[in-house]
């Protein structure tokens, strides 16, 4: 992607917050002024808005920003979101008051945590850029999203570019595309001139996929009264778990558990590439294994027989463990064989001191060559163990072991010619750690 021309654009629409206007502010005559003062000295919050709004503007009076300031505090003081995202404004551009953007950032935290969308905006900059708040692009693309889905274009175009970047959040070419078309079809000019560059680096399914989740998207509507500072009705793709699997073919196959995503499921993969779909092609219940396929060319990890695995074998294994506590990148374990079977020895596994977690569930099992020699697929439970032995375990893990998975690849015939061959050779540890990590990818099911 030319990533050059949209940090130009992200840089571009970091540089300016909004001073969203009230459809009310239409031009008054003397009249109408005099009224209007009128209600804002007697403490109408609306009114100390919008005669704030009319001293900065030069509406019916001379401009002045230091009365526009004193009358937007006065509104801001009683919770008026619009006054509150103007005088984060007045404080983010140095007008009536000395620049502060500590004090900009504050102001626009108070309305956007009730829902105002120019402010949630607002916000999602200041974390972006590290101004008035320490810079966090997660944080940003929080409040871009609770703006866009109140369709707000430029939180849109915004969030749109935190995709295609991959700023903030995993790199999602098909999300970025469909934040891209809501806010251009609301005229947004970054939008537009970004639609084209997003088309140039996408495959005509992810296209299809964006514009159908564009054509589906319902704009979230902000409570009318009372703040709202949690995330409830705002509609974040987040998955419902996570595993590892790993390819086995360039062309897009790729293994993982059952338990993690069983026939039924909708799954999306983490690659070097991005976020991009994979579907559920064939799975092994008994074995805990399924066949997942996506489109792409990809680094793939051969596959060996697992025979050839003796206690104390040096194996290793790339996964992604408690993504929400340890992040995104692959974790990597060293180990040895142990048993060379099972729970209640069945032989369908190995026994491993690898200490396998949550989220690592479907990770290869590599041996000193590189081969895959088993799937990891459990661990002990330490309930169990308590209850039979007294004792809690200490990194028991299980692994399906690759004769099986092997097995399993013959029920699909298109993939046999595509496997690679096994290597015969003991590489550099170092050498099989990058290989795995290549081939590795995060599995998230929805």
């Amino acid at each position: 992607m030319k990533e050059n021309r949209l940090v130009s654009t992200v840089l571009l629409l970091l540089s300016a917050p909004v001073f969203q206007l009230s459809a009310q502010q239409a031009k008054t005559d003397g009249k109408q002024f005099e009224e209007l003062k009128a209600k804002a000295e007697a403490g109408d919050a609306d009114s100390e808005y919008q005669l704030g709004f009319r001293y900065s503007n030069g509406d019916g009076v001379p401009k002045d920003f230091s009365k526009a300031v004193k009358w937007l505090r006065k509104a801001a003081d009683q919770s008026n979101v619009q006054a509150e995202t103007a005088l984060g404004y007045c404080y983010a551009t140095g007008q009536g008051v000395a620049k502060e953007q500590t004090e900009a950032a504050k102001w626009y935290r108070k309305a956007a945590e009730q829902n105002f969308a120019p402010a949630e905006f607002n916000l999602g900059n200041c974390y972006a850029n590290g101004q008035g708040v320490a810079k966090d692009d997660a944080e940003a693309v929080k409040w871009y999203r609770k703006a866009a889905e109140q369709d707000f274009a430029q939180a849109q175009i915004s969030l749109a570019l935190s995709y295609a970047l991959g700023q903030g959040v995993v790199k999602d070419y098909v999300e970025s595309y469909k934040w891209t078309l809501l806010a251009a079809s609301q005229g947004d000019k970054d939008a537009k001139e970004t639609m084209p560059i997003l088309e140039n680096n996408m495959s005509r399914e992810q296209i299809a996929e964006g514009q159908k989740v564009a054509r589906n998207f319902k704009p979230r509507l902000a409570p009318s009264a009372e703040p709202d500072t949690s995330s409830t009705g705002i509609a974040l793709p987040r998955p419902q778990s996570s595993g590892t699997g790993f390819f086995i073919t360039e062309d897009g196959y790729l293994i993982t558990n059952e338990h993690v995503a069983g026939s039924e499921a909708h799954v999306r993969l983490v690659t070097r590439e991005g976020l991009i779909p994979a579907k559920v092609v064939k799975v092994d219940a008994a074995n805990d294994l399924a066949l997942l396929k996506a489109e792409g060319k990809f680094a793939a990890l051969p596959v060996a027989a697992s025979r050839t695995m003796k206690l104390g074998s040096t194996v290793a294994t790339v996964g992604f463990p408690n993504i929400g506590l340890q992040g995104f990148a692959p974790k990597f374990a060293r180990r040895k064989i142990g048993p060379l079977s099972g729970p209640q020895d069945d032989a369908r596994y190995f026994q491993i001191s690898v200490p396998v977690q949550p989220g690592n569930s479907g990770g290869a099992l590599v041996d000193t060559r590189g081969n895959v020699v088993g799937v990891l697929s459990a661990m002990l439970s330490m309930k169990a163990a308590l209850a039979t032995s007294g004792a809690f375990p200490q990194n028991v893990s299980y692994a399906v072991k690759s004769s099986f998975l092997l097995g399993f690849l013959e029920s699909v015939p298109e993939i046999a010619a595509k496997l690679k061959e096994p290597n015969a050779k003991d590489m550099k540890f170092d050498d099989v750690v990058e290989q795995a990590k290549e081939a590795t990818a995060l599995v998230l099911v929805y």
